[in-house]
């Protein structure tokens, strides 16, 4: 996809960066290192919307004439934010809270382009059910080390693909980018030729 300008990835996930090049996106990648607060109180679409604008900001600030995408991603199951676990006992308890239960992955993205004066964030939103799932899968997986740097312990685009038994929404959004409304939002945009 041909845009105006140069784009810039502000984001370390392997997983954004893998679904924008099978897109056939030409991008380079400056992750930030943001320390991402906790969410507190407010809305939380604009909570995970603000961290996306962030990230992009930085990187940004640096190359006012790129277009910046940034983004990030949440699980939430009854209100709670299962964000990315520090050890394995949070991810091992993040799966067995979602064990047999539906749950919401929330997406934000970003655009910068300073040049343009442009800021704007987006946000996707898909519902996946988790069928039971036993303490020797969840052990297993723990075990692997996938679990790492996964919003809720989990990534459906590996083992744990077989915890999945339904998803209401897009794919892609559960595995970190909503790319289908990534490129419908571009095509709108001045940054489309």
């Amino acid at each position: 996809m041909e845009l105006k300008f140069p784009v810039i990835l502000a984001s370390q996930s392997p997983r954004r960066a893998d679904i924008l090049k099978k897109s056939g996106f030409n991008f380079k990648i400056i992750p930030t290192n943001i320390t991402e607060h906790p969410y507190s109180d407010g809305s939380i679409n604009d909570y995970v919307q603000n961290l996306a604008i962030e990230k992009a900001q930085i990187v940004a600030s640096n190359y006012p004439n790129h277009l910046i995408i940034g983004a990030d991603t949440i699980v939430m199951i009854n209100g709670q934010i299962l964000g990315k676990p520090c050890d394995e006992d949070e991810g091992q308890k993040m799966l067995q809270t979602l064990s047999g239960k539906w749950h919401k992955v929330k997406t934000a993205f970003s655009l910068v382009h300073v040049d343009s004066n442009f800021k704007q964030s987006y946000i996707e939103e898909t519902l996946v059910h988790f069928r039971e799932i036993s303490v020797d899968e969840i052990q297993s997986y723990i075990k692997s080390g996938s679990y790492k740097d996964k919003a809720g312990a989990y990534g459906i685009q590996d083992t744990s693909a077989s915890f999945v038994d339904s998803i209401e929404g897009c794919f892609y959004n559960v595995v970190g980018f909503p790319i289908s409304r990534f490129i419908k939002i571009l095509k709108l945009s001045p940054f489309y030729n």
